[in-house]
């Protein structure tokens, strides 16, 4: 493992990297959330069906 070579490679990848717009961010965010709902929609559904289920 070089340090230095390392290094600038990751100031690189800061240089390039910007900020999002607020458009950009806001669809980022309502993609997750509408991920994080599901999921946990899923796990709703799977725990209410297994009540019904006899162990």
């Amino acid at each position: 493992m070089q340090v230095p070579k390392d290094l600038n490679s990751y100031v690189r990848v800061l240089k390039m990297a910007s900020t999002p717009s607020w458009e950009e961010f806001s669809q980022i965010a309502k993609i997750a959330g509408a991920g994080i709902l599901f999921v946990g929609l899923m796990g709703f559904t799977i725990a209410f069906i297994m009540q019904f289920i006899p162990a």
